[in-house]
């Protein structure tokens, strides 16, 4: 189904998607920004919302905390808002202090993403697409980004795909936030985290990874078995971050395998909803959402899970390459498989 959801402050028509079966899990997505407004399954009392949403396009527009939008040209933090690739520096535009966060401002969360092609039903699939142009925010080149997302029984699948006319760094990702509970006034950190990693990335100030990888074993950052995502105050990390804002690196076989491998899992005792995440990025980022509390305080509460490349690799040559060439196809997938 595809119905009107308003205009945007420009005069743009914004649509939103819903995807899947009256009497399964159902997503709906705005044209706005990709944006995961709602995933819900249905329960004895009505549907069971999933994550957190904004009520009109206004909302979005003025939302600082990226709910459930896609993000882009890069996900999550590039320091000073410049790197240097073959001895030239690319000045980014910075939008938190002097760094760039989630490709800088009015990014591909706040445009308005074509719709190239819809199919409901059952087994539903959405195609968006959407034309970075070059300098925008400063990366070089023109990037043609599409994101396929589509619902077959429990699986929200996200697929990306882009192509670019010239060397830019590329991570895209996904910011819905988390309250498997269904109700967002439930504690989000009263939810089970498992994730598939032996190590993470510390942070400096403004969270800029400062280039190690830290183990997790017998520290607050050990989420190898399941476990209440509750911040342990004995880390000088989480005092950093205010909480969990830190990027998890994924343990991989020497073959990654779609259908077997997984990268975390998140349930609430609450409803006895649960997610597994599976997805080919190397990295996931948690964050607890301890923002929500002062940027919307009737919202409630929900947690991020979003897979991604290292923040700030550009600048980091330990960490695995972002570089996408000219005319080479970029892509990525995470799949969210839900069970109720």
């Amino acid at each position: 189904m595809i119905r009107s959801f308003g205009t945007t402050r420009d005069g743009a028509p914004v649509r939103a998607v819903t995807l899947g079966p009256a009497d399964g899990l159902q997503a709906e997505v705005l044209t706005y920004g990709g944006i995961l407004r709602q995933l819900s399954v249905p329960g004895p009392k009505g549907r069971r919302n999933l994550v957190l949403g904004l009520p009109d396009v206004a909302a979005y527009e003025n939302d600082p905390a990226y709910l459930g939008c896609l993000v882009g040209r890069y996900g999550n933090r590039i320091a000073n808002a410049r790197y240097t690739y073959q001895g030239r520096t690319v000045e980014l535009v910075p939008n938190e202090g002097v760094n760039q966060l989630h490709g800088g401002p009015g990014a591909y969360g706040r445009k308005v993403w074509r719709l190239q092609d819809f199919q409901g039903g059952a087994d539903s699939r959405l195609v968006l697409g959407l034309t970075s142009p070059d300098g925008e925010n400063g990366f070089p080149g023109t990037l043609e980004v599409t994101a396929e997302i589509t619902i077959s029984g429990g699986d929200l699948t996200l697929r990306f795909t882009a192509i670019g006319d010239a060397d830019t760094p590329v991570s895209l990702t996904w910011h819905p936030y988390f309250n498997l509970a269904g109700d967002p006034q439930v504690a989000a950190d009263r939810q089970m985290l498992r994730l598939r990693s032996q190590h993470f990335l510390p942070v400096g100030p403004g969270l800029i990874p400062t280039g190690a990888l830290e183990p997790v074993a017998g520290t607050a950052f050990d989420f190898r078995r399941p476990r209440l995502a509750t911040p342990r105050h004995n880390h000088p990390q989480i005092f950093q971050a205010g909480g969990y804002d830190h990027c998890f690196v994924l343990d991989r076989e020497d073959t990654w395998d779609e259908a077997a491998d997984w990268a975390a899992t998140l349930s609430s005792p609450d409803s006895g909803v649960s997610l597994r995440l599976h997805t080919d990025q190397p990295s996931v980022q948690f964050y607890g959402g301890q923002g929500l509390a002062s940027q919307y305080p009737d919202l409630g509460m929900g947690v991020c899970l979003e897979p991604q490349a290292f923040p700030d690799a550009p600048n980091q040559p330990s960490f695995p390459d972002t570089m996408l060439k000219a005319g080479d196809r970029y892509s990525r997938m995470m799949r969210f498989s839900i069970s109720w």
